[in-house]
């Protein structure tokens, strides 16, 4: 069995999509982890559904001392507090993603359709919430959607077409999973980048549709 990205190096992957000055809403998990990674010399500004705008990463539990319980995300996270950030209600803050203020959303993902149609809020015949997701697959300028590359049963997660309930069609623009990182062109699914020791051949075997190989195909660096 190959070797895949653990979340915590999906999450570190994900983060080198970050640049410097750029508004991120980051969804709740693994998306959340990216946050952690922040690459040296880039200032990335924070925005969550609740009403905050320019905090910090989220506090681990080795710094509790630095909880505020009136300063969390939308995930109900403790944040690190930063200089200039700034607090507005709950419908100002969707009016910033509507309104299309949102230069990076990182989502988890259920499953991706060739066309970036994206499914992330609920599996059939279980409860799920939809939340923010909406909103800000269709609101944000680049939507980076990051999930491990099959189910538990080793069923493909990037379909020809989406099978669970979508969140928004066609609004996926990367795909970061643990063997591979995928852009969503008109053309089709581009494969950019494979996990160490992996082959295109072998992506390909775990993925519904066609896969476009990159000219400049080159395993994931971090």
């Amino acid at each position: 069995m190959k070797e895949r990205l653990s979340q915590e190096t999906i999450a570190l992957r994900a983060a080198k999509e970050f640049w410097d000055g750029c508004v991120c809403n980051l969804g709740l998990g693994l998306p959340t982890m990216a946050g952690l990674f922040i690459p040296e010399g880039i200032r990335v500004i924070f925005h969550a559904e609740n009403g905050v705008l320019g905090y910090g990463r989220v506090l681990t539990a080795d710094e509790r001392d630095e909880w505020d319980f009136q300063l969390i995300n939308a995930s109900g996270q403790f944040v690190q507090r930063q200089p200039a950030m700034s607090f507005f209600d709950h419908a100002l803050s969707f009016v910033m993603i509507r309104g299309g203020h949102i230069d990076l959303t990182i989502l988890g993902a259920l499953q991706v359709s060739e066309k970036g149609d994206l499914a992330n809020w609920r599996i059939p015949g279980r409860s799920g919430g939809m939340g923010g997701a909406m909103d800000l697959a269709v609101g944000a300028k680049k939507v980076i959607a990051v999930m491990e590359h099959t189910t538990k049963e080793g069923q493909p997660k990037i379909m020809r077409e989406c099978t669970y309930p979508l969140t928004a069609k066609e609004c996926t623009d990367v795909i970061i999973t643990d063997v591979a990182v995928i852009e969503v062109t008109k053309e089709g699914l581009v494969l950019k980048e494979v996990a160490p020791g992996w082959a295109a051949e072998e992506v390909q075997a775990l993925t519904e549709p066609q896969l476009i190989i990159a000219k400049d195909l080159k395993e994931i660096e971090l």
